[in-house]
Formats: C-alpha cells, sequence, structure tokens
C-alpha cells in the first residue's frame, strides 16, 4: 500500500512538473547546437512556417539583464519575444494580474514574474516609476572612464505580473523583441525560436521535420527535452524511494521466513508421514513455498487493493492537502500508473519466493524414519 501511495504521487508531481512548465514552454524550442545566437531572416522563418504542422514561431531573445525599480536591484533573465507570443495561452495554468499586454514599439510594456515583483516592490498602478533595465557592453579596446559607456540602459513599463512556477517567478521578465533587440543590441541575432503546433499534430513527427530542414546546425527539443535534468532528478528520487520501500518489506518479510520456521519445526512428524507415505522432497517443499505464498499474496493483495482506493479518493476529494498558501494547486497529486502495480507485485513475489524457500528447504530434508 505504502509502495502504491508514494509512487502514485511521485508520478502526480512529474505530471505537475511537466504541466506548469509546458504551459508556459514551447512544444517544440530551437536553438542554435554551437554558439549563444544564430541569424534569422524572413524567408528562413517563411520556410520554417510552412512546416506541415507548425502553426505559430515566436521569435525569441533571452539573456541575464541587471533590473532596478526605484532603490532596489535585482539580476534576472530578460525574455523578448513576438506579440504572438501572449495570444498562445501560455499563462493559463497560471495566476495573471494586470494587463497581459506588450504595449507598442513606442510605449513597450513588462509581463513580470511575481517573484522579481516582490523582490523589486513594483507597483502596477504607478505610472510614475518605470523599471530600469541594464545590459553590459561587449567591451572594447580603447579604454573610458565614463561608466555609462560600459553599459546600455533602457526603461519598460510594468504591465502585469504572473506566477507559474518558482523558477520562472523568480527569473523571468517578458518585454517586447524590438525592446530586448535594440537594448541587447542582437539585431536580427535570436537565441531560439519557439514552435506552436497545430491542432491534432504529433509532436514527434513535426520535431522530425524540423530536424531535417534546419540540419545538424540546430536542435529541436520539445517540454520533456528542454527540462530534461528536472525530470530525470523526479524519476531517480522515485526509483530510490521504490528501492527504499522494497527493502523495508524485504525486512518485513522475515515474519514469513521465521513462521514457516516454526511450522516447519512444529510440523515435522506431520511431514514425515507425508514421506512415509510417498511424498517426495520436491511435494514438501511445494507446500512450504504455497503457504508463504497464500502469506505474502493476501497482504498483498489487500495493501494493492487499499492503495488503490487511497489513491482515487486522494484524486477524486483531496483529502491530503499541500500546505502551501501560494501554490497552483491545493492538494498532493496522484497519478496511478499500471506499471507501478506489476514492479510492486514482481517484487513481493521475490521477496516472498527468497523468504519461503529456506524454511521449505528445511522441511524437505525431513526423513520417514523420523516419526
Amino acid at each position: 500500500m505504502a509502495l502504491i501511495i508514494v509512487l502514485s504521487v511521485f508520478n502526480g508531481l512529474e505530471d505537475l512538473v511537466r504541466g506548469l512548465y509546458a504551459s508556459f514552454d514551447a512544444e517544440l524550442k530551437i536553438e542554435a547546437v554551437k554558439g549563444k545566437s544564430f541569424e534569422v531572416n524572413e524567408d528562413w522563418l517563411d520556410s520554417i512556417r510552412s512546416i506541415q504542422g507548425v502553426e505559430v514561431v515566436t521569435e525569441v531573445i533571452e539573456d541575464n539583464v541587471l533590473f532596478r525599480y526605484r532603490e532596489d536591484q535585482h539580476l534576472a533573465k530578460i525574455k523578448g519575444v513576438s506579440d504572438n507570443f501572449v495570444d498562445q495561452g501560455r499563462f493559463e495554468k497560471g495566476y495573471v494580474w494586470g494587463d497581459l499586454n506588450l504595449g507598442t514599439p513606442e510605449q513597450p510594456r513588462a509581463i513580470i514574474g511575481r517573484g522579481i515583483a516582490f523582490f523589486l516592490s513594483i507597483d502596477l498602478d504607478n505610472d510614475f516609476d518605470l523599471l530600469q533595465v541594464f545590459y553590459p557592453k561587449a567591451p572594447r579596446s580603447a579604454g573610458t572612464i565614463d561608466p555609462r559607456q560600459m553599459y546600455s540602459r533602457d526603461v519598460i513599463k510594468p504591465a502585469a505580473f504572473f506566477s507559474i512556477e518558482k523558477e520562472f517567478d523568480e527569473n523571468y521578465v517578458l518585454a517586447p523583441i524590438d525592446f530586448v533587440s535594440k537594448l541587447l543590441n542582437y539585431g536580427q541575432k535570436r537565441t531560439s525560436l519557439e514552435i506552436k503546433l497545430k491542432e491534432g499534430q504529433k509532436i514527434s513527427s513535426v520535431k522530425s521535420r524540423l530536424r531535417d530542414l534546419l540540419g545538424p546546425e540546430f536542435s529541436v527539443k520539445d517540454t520533456d527535452e528542454q527540462h530534461a535534468g528536472m525530470l530525470r532528478t523526479i524519476k531517480v528520487e522515485k526509483l530510490f524511494v521504490f528501492i527504499t520501500l522494497s527493502f523495508i518489506l524485504a525486512v518485513a518479510s522475515f515474519n514469513i521466513f521465521f513462521s514457516l520456521s516454526m511450522m516447519a519445526i512444529e510440523k515435522k512428524k506431520d511431514t514425515a508421514v507425508l514421506m512415509a507415505l510417498g511424498a517426495t522432497e520436491k511435494l514438501v517443499r511445494q507446500i512450504y513455498m504455497k503457504q508463504g505464498a497464500i502469506i505474502a499474496f493476501t497482504g498483498a493483495t489487500i495493501g494493492l487493493v487499499l492503495g488503490f482506493l487511497v489513491c482515487w479518493v486522494q484524486d477524486t476529494f483531496g483529502l491530503v492537502s499541500l500546505g502551501i498558501a501560494s501554490s497552483l494547486v491545493d492538494n498532493y497529486p496522484v497519478k496511478m500508473i499500471w506499471t507501478d502495480f506489476l514492479w510492486t507485485s514482481l517484487a513481493v513475489i521475490a521477496i516472498t519466493f527468497i523468504a519461503s524457500y529456506r524454511p521449505a528447504l528445511i522441511a524437505s530434508k525431513v526423513k520417514a524414519g523420523d516419526i
């Protein structure tokens, strides 16, 4: 029961993380294999848009900058995006305060992660104080004593806050790509392209077509590949939890070992009678092995059923809360997968066989003359 519940919680957390990241990240992301950025032009972008299954191509410039609001400062990432970014429903699984609008080229506006807004104490209703953005310029051979020549600076009006996941909330500010390109002096360079697929298209098929078009100089990643490290960590934690609880289950199986050992001692004369009547050692071993299987499988069946019921109740009614007021989900997420039931059952079978084999072997060594 404990194995099923814990493994189901890890499955739920994995789905939650994948869903939160997928809501903010693109379905497919194109990046240069070498280097930080790459040149784009309209003909090249049109060739990507013409790929079967591609609906929207969003140009992205992303880099670390220093933000300043009044007297507070914070280092984070600015993400310059095309105007079509906001229209893709990227914030459907999160919270938003303010107006999701990137403004105009004359009056650019920023959409700010809630964590950054907290660090900088940003007030959306304040029309007088603007968000200042600083970016270091590339070093030149000719030195200068004026520090203002060492960085680019611009201002942008805060338009909205968003909250999706801590990693995004504390690290991202979204701004128009023209504003970011001018500030960072990127010109026609982009750090990535984000692809939205048409309804009903398979990600793997579109990804394969894009790779054929772009060649080895570019990587095309789906949402799982964009956060492979995080998802791998969850899977590794789930594996170690399975091993740990299986070890606890193995320790508990000593009850079966001692019960069968005591029964082999108590039933020594009965076993000798069976041997005198013609029973073979194999038959005696099977009797004790089946006795151990009955004990273990009865408990395993009850545990699997109880684990299923607990997870179903949690998934349906949400009895156990996360206890985090700011969380996007109120209760612990759970997801039952049939492979968890399979591996748990196989672990029980293996542990039962090991725990029952030695007592059965001892019992089969009884001779008819021991009556």
